[in-house]
């Protein structure tokens, strides 16, 4: 069974920025999404762990090896899709992936199947044809996945795979990615928290650099539990109500506005209790407005 041991991770980026405050943590076969706001070093542990990146201090163990001394240990089990990954745009899908594969050390009798595999699996049979430099922004996302896909990786690690795609190919998506990580480590980051709650077994929400909570869904949403609530209130109310509590989110109706809210202490009155989401308890643990 493989198993990352991460273990006080520092990442220092001159004298005044730190990346990653002593991070630790154990992962298992099976999908950790990780979720943080922007600048938490989830893009910065995800290039650590994919040996792109060297720490500051602190050490990750693959089955008991160090990878910060030795990264070929990973690597040659290693697909990683970075959140700025680039294509070659002159090149077709199937020569885009011949050239990653040869890169990679994959190749064989069989490489023009798994090819054909990965294509299908990501919805690009009927472009694979077309150069590259014609395709959307979502269809380069879409060969980047393929891409990390090659090697048939025991670690995958995704940063941010979803932007560009459509619910269609999100959920597509979403349906690969469970299939992997029977047999797999799957570290995926997203903005999209509907996309981790669906898929991943563990979740790990990041600030400042800082692990500050690692749980399953189900877990981390029992923090918020009886704490949420929806009321409906004039525009004008609005901006007041904020100033008070944790708003999670605004819907505009008619001639009302419907408000999302977490409260420790009771809620106002004509509020209704809602059943909670990770987004909720994403939002409480990262705000942690008292």
């Amino acid at each position: 069974m493989m198993k990352l041991e991460i273990k006080t991770l520092t990442k220092q980026f001159g004298q005044d920025k730190t990346g990653l405050s002593n991070f630790s943590a154990t992962i298992e076969k099976g999908v950790l999404g990780l979720l943080g706001p922007n600048g938490a070093g989830k893009s910065t542990l995800m290039k650590i762990i994919a040996t792109i990146s060297k720490p500051t201090q602190g050490n990750i163990f693959l089955n008991g090896e160090d990878i910060v001394k030795n990264p070929d240990v990973i690597r040659k089990t290693l697909g990683y899709l970075p959140q700025d990954f680039g294509v070659y745009p002159n090149l077709n899908a199937y020569e885009f992936l011949e050239y990653i594969a040869a890169m990679k050390g994959v190749g064989g009798s069989g490489l023009r199947k798994r090819i054909d595999i990965l294509l299908e699996g990501v919805n690009l049979t009927t472009d694979a044809k077309r150069t590259i430099g014609t395709y959307s922004g979502g269809m380069k996302q879409r060969i980047g996945i393929a891409q990390a896909l090659l090697n048939d990786p025991k670690i995958l690690i995704f940063d941010e795979p979803t932007v560009g795609l459509d619910p269609e190919e999100r959920v597509r998506f979403r349906q690969l990615i469970s299939e992997m990580a029977s047999d797999a480590i799957v570290i995926l980051s997203s903005h999209i928290v509907s996309d981790i709650e669906t898929v991943a077994d563990e979740v790990a929400i990041m600030k400042n650099g800082t692990l500050i909570e690692k749980n399953t869904s189900f877990a981390i949403i029992s923090r918020v539990e009886n704490k949420i609530f929806e009321i409906a209130l004039s525009p004008n109310e609005v901006e007041g109500f904020k100033a008070k509590y944790l708003v999670v989110d605004i819907t505009r109706l008619s001639d009302k506005t419907l408000v999302r809210y977490i409260s420790h202490e009771g809620s106002e009155p004509d509020s209704r209790p809602v059943t909670a989401t990770l987004e909720d308890a994403y939002l409480f643990l990262t705000k942690n407005k008292q």
